[in-house]
């Protein structure tokens, strides 16, 4: 538990061995590496607090997700080893170790920096013990009138057996006494459709977490009965989903009862305030199924993730200077009205950068033109994940109401937003779109629009490759990048994958794409080959790779194979990198960043500098196995020279970056960069802001 540290645990293996560095432990350094800019004092103040929250919602995934993967593979026996030599067993203690470290870091950070620092500046967080009379009258009539209606206190006796918790839901566990003396226990949960802190009046305003509020009125809840104690404690549980979709007639159906079973699955973690007694939890343990490890005890309140709230607070003052995204220039006239952007593509690719250019005047714009265009008579396009109130399903809509063609591919199987996508794929059925969800057996990952236009006697494609979702709102906040093109060989080669996703078609070689999961593997591990053929001849050589994760053992020896033949090697990481960077006789040429911004940097670019005849390639695959073998993955290259000097610019400005850059070393160490006295600070993201609008 937080409040006693574990031991850590050390389970590293001899560094002659050890080729691959720990893939779960990776994920939790990168997690630190977002905590550090919560603990940055030098940002604003609720921007700390949005960042405490994110750490707070990656370990909320990572274990739904990785801890549960392992547990299951546990459970059944599997002694499937990790890349780096670890059974699950292993690599369960050794998660529960570090994960104890960074929770009560995290925890630390907001109890003794943050949450005093809003106090200050006027957010006042309060538990009941701390409010003014007058607020806690206030806040009683807010229980009865708004909270005590929707409560549903659970009962366990031998009448009641152990209600079900939720995942991620935080609850009360309650201990009354009736007139005989008898105790009882009962469970409460904290309603999730509420806001987690409600604000109460009085001479000084101030947040009062739901949880206290409830417990400060238990007595209307167990008439009759005297409270003797409450602790609050919350669950995460397994939230991977089991879909034989080889098997399954209708897709959307058997998706719907994963759903409805998940909510049932294992309980992989248990977070409990500080000061829970060990009667409550031993009965916690036993009736949830977790161990020692699983048990994380933390000063209140818990799950931080609750802090976005505050951070959408209309405190400008404490978060980061609003930014406009620019226009592309290409894009807006001179009196700034938005231009045919058909007749732009005619004549010139379009590279678009997010969120530094906008995204609703280019992306967004490409599909609302093309479904308000009577020429325009197809439109196909792959939604992975988009937004709440979706402009790019409402233009789909328009688009087939108004009699076009409009087939998309709705991918029900995207981690946590299948109950949003199936609802997606229902309002695009009822307007009339041809709704397909993917192959059997893999996810659709590419991120990809072809617009088919009636021009004269010919037809015409345009098309959207990108690297990020159609999504809006995330556009403001991921960094990514978008080519669009009326190139005839790019289109022919989208028109062929499209009817591979949504047909029967057994097209897999393409002119100008890398695609997964049936040739991309191959290629990249092909130009990394004559990359390292180059060097050997003794001319210069290059790569640069910029991703979210580097984990896929293959493109990692490819890479180790290159820098022994003394090609020169860059890895813009963001987060899980598998390979261990500068050991001498393995990767003393490659080096290893991840820069963790006001952005989340979300591109992948893929750079081979191939004797001067240089080769780029952006799109949504990452190099790990999911990607490369159970994903259908889109890498275009980018063939206009003006368009590769400017993603050239952008990598080599993440490379200069030593102010939001981190350095991976050959222990597994990652080292925050900072400019040396005769350097000037560089930080990628404020660069690209200044300089947002001016690309041609």
């Amino acid at each position: 538990m937080v409040a006693n540290p574990r031991e850590r645990v050390s389970l590293r293996l001899d560094e002659s061995v050890a080729r691959y560095l720990n893939r779960e432990m990776s994920d939790l350094q990168f997690k630190m590496r977002v905590l550090e800019r919560a603990e940055d004092a030098s940002l604003p103040l609720l921007e700390r607090a949005k960042f405490l929250s994110i750490v707070a919602t990656n370990l909320d995934e990572f274990y739904m997700v990785r801890v549960a993967g392992l547990k299951r593979q546990q459970s059944v026996g599997l002694a499937t080893l990790s890349a780096d030599g670890l059974t699950p067993t292993q690599q369960l203690a050794l998660i529960s170790s570090e994960v104890a470290v960074l929770m009560e870091r995290h925890a630390r950070v907001f109890v003794e920096e943050v949450m005093p620092a809003l106090q200050r500046r006027g957010i006042r967080l309060r538990r009941w013990r701390e409010l003014l009379p007058e607020q806690q009258t206030e806040l009683q009539q807010v229980f009865r009138e708004r909270i005590f209606p929707i409560l549903t206190p659970l009962a366990v006796d031998p009448g009641h057996p152990f209600p079900y918790i939720s995942n991620r839901s935080l609850n009360l566990a309650v201990f009354v006494q009736d007139e005989q003396g008898k105790v009882h226990f009962a469970r409460v949960k904290v309603p999730p459709l509420l806001p987690r802190f409600m604000s109460v009046a009085g001479a000084e305003p101030c947040f009062v977490p739901l949880e206290d509020i409830i417990a400060a009125n238990l007595g209307d809840l167990f008439t009759g009965m005297r409270i003797l104690e409450w602790h609050t404690f919350r669950v995460t549980r397994d939230a991977e989903l089991e879909v034989d979709d080889d098997g399954a007639e209708d897709l959307l159906a058997a998706l719907e009862q994963e759903l409805s079973r998940r909510r049932f699955s294992r309980a992989t973690r248990l977070e409990v305030e500080n000061g829970t007694p060990a009667h409550l939890l031993s009965l916690l343990m036993r009736e949830l199924g977790v161990g020692d490890d699983d048990v994380f005890e933390l000063p209140g309140p818990l799950d931080l993730s609750a802090l976005m709230q505050f951070y959408e607070l209309d405190r400008p003052d404490l978060k980061d200077a609003p930014f406009q995204p620019a226009n592309h220039p290409n894009l807006v006239k001179p009196d700034d009205s938005v231009v045919d952007i058909f007749n732009v593509l005619k004549t010139k690719d379009i590279l678009v950068h997010h969120p530094y250019e906008s995204f609703a005047n280019s992306v967004q714009l490409f599909i609302e033109q093309a479904a308000a265009d009577p020429d325009v008579l197809a439109i196909k396009q792959t939604l992975y994940r988009t937004s709440g109130e979706s402009p790019i399903v409402d233009a789909l809509t328009e688009a087939a109401e108004a009699g076009k063609q409009v087939v998309v591919l709705v991918e029900i199987k995207a981690r946590f937003d299948e109950i949003a996508n199936i609802n997606w794929a229902r309002t695009l059925e009822r307007a009339g779109c041809h709704v397909v969800y993917g192959l059997m057996g893999l996810k659709t990952h590419c991120k990809l629009c072809m617009v088919v236009r009636s021009e004269g006697d010919t037809l015409r494609r345009y098309v959207h490759i990108g690297t990020g979702n159609y999504n809006p709102a995330t556009a403001r906040v991921y960094e990514d990048i978008g080519l669009l093109t009326a190139d005839e060989k790019l289109g022919a080669d989208i028109g062929n994958l499209f009817n591979y996703l949504t047909g029967y078609s057994r097209h897999e070689s393409y002119a100008s794409l890398l695609v997964a999961p049936h040739e991309m593997r191959r290629r990249m591990l092909g130009l990394i080959q004559r990359e390292t053929k180059i060097a050997r001849r003794g001319e210069p050589a290059r790569i640069i790779f910029k991703m979210n994760a580097l984990v896929d053992e293959a493109i990692i020896d490819g890479l180790y194979e290159a820098s022994q033949a003394g090609v020169s090697i860059d890895v813009i990481c963001r987060g899980i990198c598998a390979l261990r960077p500068g050991v001498p006789g393995l990767s003393e040429n490659i080096r290893v960043r991840s820069i963790i911004g006001r952005y989340l940097e979300h591109s992948r670019m893929y750079y081979f500098a191939n004797a001067g005849a240089e080769q780029l390639y952006i799109g949504s695959a990452d190099m790990m196995h999911r990607n490369l073998d159970r994903r259908v993955e889109v890498l275009v290259r980018v063939e206009s020279p003006g368009l590769k000097s400017r993603l050239l610019e952008i990598l080599d400005l993440a490379l200069a970056d030593n102010a939001g850059a981190w350095r991976l070393g050959p222990q597994a160490e990652w080292t925050r960069l900072s400019a040396s006295p005769d350097e000037a600070p560089r930080d990628l993201q404020k660069e690209l802001m200044q300089r947002a609008g001016q690309a041609q």
